[in-house]
């Protein structure tokens, strides 16, 4: 195995919310035998029929549109112009992921042909995508709302929970220097080399809605392409699996979780006779629970890993999440799942309920409204639960504003949000074969040859990334628009000037 590769050796580091583990672990070593419990989950059995497929091609395209639409604020007609189709086919297995080019293919030559009808309501805040071929059978009908302060929500032909019709409380926001606050000072003129290396790059990305650096105390540097601004909120995708993440760390410094190594507490496993008592907390930050999916379809069954289903089905995500089977040893083997980060936003929200506070404003509160993340909102599923695995919104300046939490290891304007230590533990690969950390990516397998194996960021579809680079004491921030090419070895020639 490639030295880059093997575990970090920060696996050494056992604070107390870290203990050390080790030896084979097992349900008996672990908890003692009870004659019965609280009752186990239901597994979750994944329908790939083709007409589900199209339903979820449908409904993603309704929510890409809500969201630019009424999130974003980019214009029905702006957004009808960036919607590029996603082709969505059944799961991938545990060592493949799917490919949806000849679904996209499709999708594209019905639009053309005038088979897919959009049409937006902007006083309800919602879209509705239908797909009309007689061929096939009755029309295909996606939607998506986008209630006042929350992302695009999936509904299918259904309403969301009736808390999404009014907006979340939040902190106002702060007029304070940013990063405390949102008051900007325009930076100094850039070095020529950086500047030169960052026109190459907005001219070979024309999706790239913007770029940021940033060191602790200000911003350095910022510049935005077509569609985008300071103020804008864009899609980030997966980068909000860093704030789930940062989000547990949160609750173990506040002494509301105990530490990652102990089994996951989710609401629907609490049952010890499980085979789900076995998944730690860490097996879920790191894409080790081993959560997979029976799926069917008419050829046949199929164990599926769920990709990106929470932003395609109009149905409780953190209900389908906790329904996953354990389809391989915990711990053992590294799947990227989006149900596994979904468990821990299942945890966030009955450690917060448990504490007597209200969820949806609590969670806001617990780090984003800490942080002065003020334009920063998550999309919810169709029974009102936050998404942790994606689809939250920001500027590229609030976005940045969590890298900086990781430069200052958990530290915010003189008091201690996340456990010491937490960034060491979260940015640090401890597993081979992966450069996969703990809800981070890292640059363990040189992905970006300008930077050191251990620069850690961010991560989300299209190219979305925060780069948290430690060794520079500095912050990169990217934005991209969905499903829009980025020219990476153009970034990596801008990160390489820094």
């Amino acid at each position: 195995m490639p030295d880059d590769l093997k575990p970090s050796a920060v696996t050494g580091f056992h604070p107390a919310w870290a203990p050390a583990v080790g030896g084979e672990r097992t349900l008996d070593a672990r908890l003692p035998f009870v004659p019965g419990g609280a009752g186990l989950p239901t597994p979750l059995v994944y329908d790939v029929s083709e007409t589900t497929l199209r339903q979820r091609e449908m409904n993603f395209a309704a929510k890409r549109l809500a969201d630019m639409t009424f999130v974003s604020g980019l214009g029905w007609e702006d957004a009808q112009r960036r919607l590029r189709w996603r082709g969505i086919p059944p799961t991938g297995g545990l060592d493949a992921m799917p490919d949806g080019k000849a679904r996209r293919a499709r999708l594209e030559a019905a639009q053309a042909a005038g088979a897919i009808a959009l049409a937006a309501d902007p006083a309800a805040r919602t879209v509705r995508v239908t797909w009309t071929d007689p061929s096939f059978g009755a029309p295909i009908v996606g939607g998506a709302a986008a209630p006042i302060g929350w992302g695009g929500i999936v509904t299918g032909t259904a309403s969301p929970a009736a808390i999404t019709a009014t907006p979340i409380p939040r902190a106002p926001a702060s007029d304070r220097p940013w990063p405390l606050g949102n008051a900007v000072e325009t930076p100094a003129p850039a070095d020529p080399r950086f500047t030169r290396a960052v026109d190459r790059f907005f001219a070979s990305s024309p999706g790239v809605y913007g770029l940021l650096v940033a060191s602790p105390e200000r911003v350095l540097f910022e510049r935005y392409g077509d569609g985008g601004a300071p103020d804008r909120v864009t899609p980030s995708w997966s980068m909000n699996k860093s704030m789930t993440g940062t989000l547990i760390g949160r609750l173990i410094q506040l002494g509301w979780l105990d530490n990652v190594y102990a089994p996951a507490p989710a609401p629907a496993w609490r049952d010890p006779r499980g085979i789900h008592s076995l998944i730690t907390l860490d097996d879920l930050l790191r894409m080790r629970s081993g959560l997979a999916m029976p799926c069917l379809d008419p050829s046949g069954p199929s164990l599926g890993f769920e990709g990106s289903a929470v932003y395609f089905d109009a149905v409780d995500s953190f209900a389908a999440a906790q329904a996953n089977i354990v389809s391989v040893r915990p711990g053992a083997v590294f799947r990227y799942i989006n149900a596994g980060i979904n468990v821990l936003a299942a945890i966030v929200r009955d450690r917060i309920e448990r504490q007597g506070l209200p969820y949806h404003a609590g969670i806001y509160g617990l780090l984003p409204d800490l942080l002065g993340m003020s334009s920063y909102r998550m999309s919810a599923d169709i029974a009102g639960n936050l998404i942790g695995s994606g689809a939250a919104f920001a500027t590229l300046r609030d976005w940045s504003k969590l890298a900086v939490l990781y430069l200052q290891d958990g530290m915010w304007n003189g008091e201690r949000l996340l456990p010491e230590g937490w960034a060491d533990y979260a940015l640090a690969v401890q597993h081979g074969g992966t450069s996969y950390a703990a809800t981070f990516w890292t640059n363990a397998d040189r992905r970006f040859p300008a930077l050191p194996p251990e620069a850690a960021w961010l991560s989300g579809a299209s190219d979305q990334r925060v780069f948290i680079l430690r060794g520079a004491n500095r912050v990169v921030a990217v934005s991209n628009e969905t499903d829009a090419a980025m020219d990476l070895t153009a970034l990596n020639d801008v990160l390489a000037t820094i």
